[in-house]
């Protein structure tokens, strides 16, 4: 394999541009959070209005998931990737001019159809340039980019929305996303791939995976999983305004953008301790199934959150929760590679997408009726459960076969 100089190999190059591609499809999904404060007076939104409008995003998401990894495993990666950035920048960019909720609601559908192909994407770059003991550490270099979006949404949101406006946010944070193109491409053309793909029947590519019971098992498992990312990736500037009674520039600024810092300690905490178990000869299945047990027991904890007594302890529990659930999610965001090989990465990772986009769906209407009635209290204790269930899940799947 060739290598950079001070051996850095090639393929953690092209990783780290998808890295890039995963902060701005992060980022422009993100500024609606940030926002939503500001969305919900300019539109006349209530929590539950909100859900819906995140609800909308993920129910087009979940649809179009598996088709966005079945065409990327079929069109190959260069051009799947650079049609769903172009469209999603397309529809970040085309939010900054819409005057309506129904506008708002037609942007969000179109960016939801185009971020499906993000993770599939990212899953199918993991596969063909990676070692498969680095999958779960790839996986975690991928929420660098995640956390990037995350934490630069807020930030930016605060920085430019008292200045210029909400809308200059969309326009700037989308058009971005124009310039990865050529970028990508450029560096295609000087990394070798590490993997070269059996020729699937299209037919006989999806029937592989819909026939394994582990397929189906792995999906369920990961939307249990993910309750508690779909939490604090959509409602933690609105927790602390409502909760805590801060401003929305307050909130972002202060707290909203450090939850996501933490997410990244996390992907990378359980990537590099499930590569060091394995590189030690532990089975890779035992060694990922031992991290998201773990994870999941400490994650009861998130239902501590409503009672700290400090918004900056707060903060802090979220933290924690969110590090712990990436813990989980690099691992199993790699089973789909792991159990049916990189020919099928594209698909595989599309389920998780899906079923994470259906569960977020349900889910964020929930969240926000339940938030207008009484609060976050209840929403932190019932979803603290969930990983614990989804884990439970994930080891029977497991066992099949």
């Amino acid at each position: 394999m060739q290598g950079m100089p001070g051996r850095i190999p090639l393929r953690w190059i092209a990783i780290g541009v998808f890295v890039l591609s995963s902060s701005l499809n992060y980022l422009d999904r993100q500024l609606l959070a940030a926002l939503a404060p500001t969305l919900r007076g300019e539109f006349q939104l209530s929590n539950q209005q909100y859900g819906l409008v995140v609800s909308v995003f993920a129910i087009v998401y979940a649809a179009v998931a598996p088709a966005a990894g079945w065409f990327i495993d079929r069109v190959g990666l260069n051009r799947g990737a650079g049609i769903s950035v172009a469209l999603w920048s397309l529809a970040g960019t085309a939010t900054a001019w819409t005057r309506s909720f129904s506008g708002l609601l037609a942007c969000r559908t179109i960016l939801g159809a185009a971020e499906a192909a993000g993770i599939p994407a990212t899953g199918k770059a993991n596969a063909t340039y990676l070692e498969p003991r680095e999958l779960a550490l790839g996986t975690a270099f991928n929420q660098v980019g995640i956390t990037l979006g995350s934490v630069a949404a807020p930030l930016l949101v605060t920085l430019m929305q008292p200045r210029y406006g909400w809308r200059s946010t969309f326009a700037l944070c989308g058009a971005l996303g124009f310039l990865w193109i050529p970028l990508w491409l450029f560096t295609s053309k000087r990394v070798p791939e590490a993997r070269v793909f059996e020729k699937i029947p299209a037919r006989s590519h999806a029937a592989v995976l819909l026939r394994d019971r582990r397929f189906w098992g792995i999906a369920l498992a990961n939307a249990f999983v993910m309750t508690l990312y779909a939490l604090w990736s959509n409602w933690t500037t609105l927790y602390f305004v409502q909760e805590r009674h801060m401003t929305q520039d307050e909130a972002n600024r202060q707290f909203a953008w450090i939850p996501a810092v933490f997410a990244t300690a996390g992907g990378f905490f359980g990537g590099v301790l499930s590569y060091r178990w394995i590189r030690s000869g532990m089975n890779v299945l035992r060694a990922r199934m031992r991290i998201c047990w773990i994870s999941a027991v400490i994650l009861l904890a998130t239902a501590a959150v409503p009672l700290m007594p400090q918004p900056a302890l707060a903060a802090a529990a979220i933290s924690l929760s969110f590090f712990w659930t990436l813990a989980i999610s690099t691992n199993v965001y790699a089973l789909p590679i792991d159990l049916f090989g990189p020919a099928h990465a594209g698909l595989g990772v599309a389920a998780l997408t899906c079923s994470f986009g259906l569960m977020t769906a349900l889910l964020s209407p929930w969240i926000g009726g339940v938030v207008d009635r009484v609060g976050f209290a209840p929403v932190c204790v019932a979803l603290s459960t969930m990983p614990l269930l989804g884990v439970a899940i994930l080891r029977w799947a497991l066992r099949a076969k």
